[in-house]
This record gives C-alpha cells, sequence and structure tokens, in this order.
C-alpha cells in the first residue's frame, strides 16, 4: 500500500503510532498503536466517528492502554521499529475499501471499519462495545456526508461549523447568554430584514461598544422562546470564529479551504443557518496573497445565490472604508 495515497490526518496518526511503540520500547506498530494515537488525535474522524456510535471513549482508550502494556519490550534495540503484519493486513484492507468507495486518498476513519475484522487486538475490544460493521459503514457515511474523499486535507476540512463557528443558539438554550434589554426594536428590525425574499442579509452599524453583537444574542434567544416569525422558528445561529479560522493557516490557499468547507456545510443546511459576522470588514481582505481571493470575495457568489443567510456587524467608519467602497 502506498503512504501517499493516505489523507493527512492518516499519516500523522501512524506517525504517533511509530512514536508511541519507540517510547514504550517494542519492536513492532501493533493495530493497537495506531487506534491508541487516533483516539487522542485532535481534529481527526474516529473520535467523531466513535462518540456517533455511542462508545464509551474513556473505557476504550483504558482497554487499548492496558493492550499496549502486555506488549513485550526489546532494550537494546534501534529506534527502527516495523510495522507488524495485523496491522499490515489492515492497512490493505482501508485501501480495499477506499478503492470500493471510489475515494482518492485512504481517510483513517476506514481503519475502523478495518478494526472490526482484527481477530486478536481490536476486533473483540470493539465487538464487545455493542459495534458491528454495518453499524460503522453507517456512521462512515453520516460523517463524510456520503462525499468522496478527493483530497488529502478532507479529514480537516469536515464538521467545519463545528471548529470554526459558535452555537447561539446552543448557548442561548444553556443560559450562558445575559438577557439582552431595550433592544426590542433592533431585534425587531434585524428579523424583518431576514423574513425578505431577496436582500435579506442585515448589517448592523454602530460604535464599538454599544451593543450589536447583543442584537444577534437576543435574537438567538428569541427563536429559543419561539418569540420569532415562522419563518425563522427552528434556525440556528453560528457566530464565524476568525480567530479559528485564521488560526494555523500558513500554506497559500489553506485559509480559503478553511472557508469553504465552512461554506459547503452552511449549503447543505439549506438555510437553516443564520451566520453572525462580527467585525465584517476583516472579512475583506482577510486570507489575500499573492494569486489568493479575499474572504469577502467568497462569500459574495454563496449571498447571491441565496445560500448564505447572514447577518454582519461593523463600524460606521469601517464600513465605509472597507465595505461601501467595494460596488459588489
Amino acid at each position: 500500500m502506498r503512504f501517499d495515497r493516505l489523507t493527512g490526518k492518516f499519516q500523522s496518526a501512524i506517525s504517533d503510532a511509530q512514536s508511541l511503540a519507540v517510547g514504550r520500547d517494542h519492536q513492532y506498530i501493533e493495530p493497537t498503536h495506531l487506534l491508541f494515537s487516533l483516539l487522542n488525535q485532535e481534529g481527526g474522524s474516529i473520535r467523531p466517528l466513535l462518540t456517533l456510535l455511542q462508545v464509551d471513549l474513556v473505557k476504550l482508550r483504558a482497554q487499548l492502554s492496558e493492550q499496549l502494556d502486555k506488549f513485550p519490550k526489546v532494550t537494546g534495540m534501534s529506534a527502527d521499529v516495523q510495522v507488524s503484519q495485523p496491522l499490515t493486513k489492515l492497512l490493505n484492507l482501508c485501501d480495499k475499501f477506499a478503492q470500493k468507495r471510489n475515494d482518492s486518498y485512504i481517510s483513517s476513519e476506514l481503519f475502523l471499519q478495518a478494526a472490526i475484522h482484527d481477530s486478536s487486538q481490536l476486533g473483540p475490544m470493539l465487538k464487545a462495545q455493542g459495534l458491528t460493521e454495518q453499524k460503522i459503514v453507517e456512521a462512515i457515511e453520516k460523517i463524510t456526508g456520503g462525499q468522496k474523499v478527493d483530497d488529502p486535507n478532507a479529514e480537516e476540512q469536515r464538521q467545519a461549523l463545528e471548529k470554526y463557528t459558535i452555537d447561539l443558539t446552543a448557548r442561548a438554550e444553556q443560559g450562558k447568554l445575559d438577557p439582552v434589554i431595550g433592544r426590542d426594536d433592533e431585534i425587531r428590525r434585524t428579523v424583518q430584514v431576514l423574513q425578505r425574499r431577496t436582500k435579506n442579509n442585515p448589517v448592523l452599524i454602530g460604535e464599538p461598544g454599544v451593543g450589536k453583537t447583543a442584537i444577534v444574542e437576543g435574537l438567538a434567544q428569541r427563536i429559543i422562546n419561539d418569540e420569532v416569525p415562522e419563518g425563522l422558528k427552528g434556525r440556528r445561529v453560528l457566530a464565524l470564529d476568525m480567530g479559528a479560522l485564521v488560526a494555523g493557516a500558513k500554506y497559500r490557499g489553506e485559509f480559503e479551504e478553511r472557508l469553504k468547507a465552512v461554506l459547503n456545510e452552511l449549503a447543505q443546511e439549506e438555510g437553516n443557518v443564520i451566520l453572525f459576522i462580527d467585525e465584517m470588514h476583516t472579512m475583506v481582505g482577510a486570507g489575500k496573497g499573492e494569486g489568493a481571493m479575499d474572504a469577502g470575495n467568497m462569500l459574495k457568489p454563496a449571498l447571491a445565490r441565496g445560500e448564505l443567510h447572514c447577518v454582519g456587524a461593523t463600524t460606521l467608519d469601517e464600513h465605509r472604508q472597507y465595505i461601501e467602497k467595494d460596488p459588489a
């Protein structure tokens, strides 16, 4: 199996599994090393997949750790550990599953599907948690949204809304938002604009600290309390987290890929999400580099097609400086 056909997250997990084997003086990288590494990986697919399958992650991690302690230690060996025969079989099985799905790259969630066939280490452990291959395949379909894996960064781009937005309606439901007082007219006007068929993306303009963000929080609270017209009932208000979106995007096109993943997921929501962009002037020019498109221009087609329902907030000076001068 060619390792360059693995997604970035899967390659990273195999490197972590190798480090784990070296650190514990094990001669071989076993399936247990790899699943343990995948389970501890930030931003990977295995944890969300197992959560969807209602697996007890703490119990599974403890069982894997127990299994790792049982492997024989080899002292005086060089750091050159090898991939074990059982792991090679499982990786080849992942390759086979990817080909069946017509995926260009092999993503890490396929390892869980392969692991259920491991009779010695992982299979019995996963079956004891009530997993079957059929359940895993169905969960993989949900996680991938039925889409093919045609990009080595496909796993990072999944669940983009969870990673790069803050759910204000969920926070309102949990009572984490302060009550909004004295902003009834502005909230009513925002609701009125959102209800239009076209030109339905309001922008809140005001000086810093006057409570623009509070208006959107008030809207989220009204949606939770069913105090909105029928057309807005059941909608989610998500605030775009520009810090998370830009953080660590060091390569050209990485920021655009993240934003595109957010827009793709919003399109799949079919209008059930209202996106709040605070300090929206920062979107104009964000991510722009040589030959790159800024975030504002990426949003325009989605806004024009009506796929993106949006509320913006900015100050009057910055609206004049950045947004007003753009004829589109």
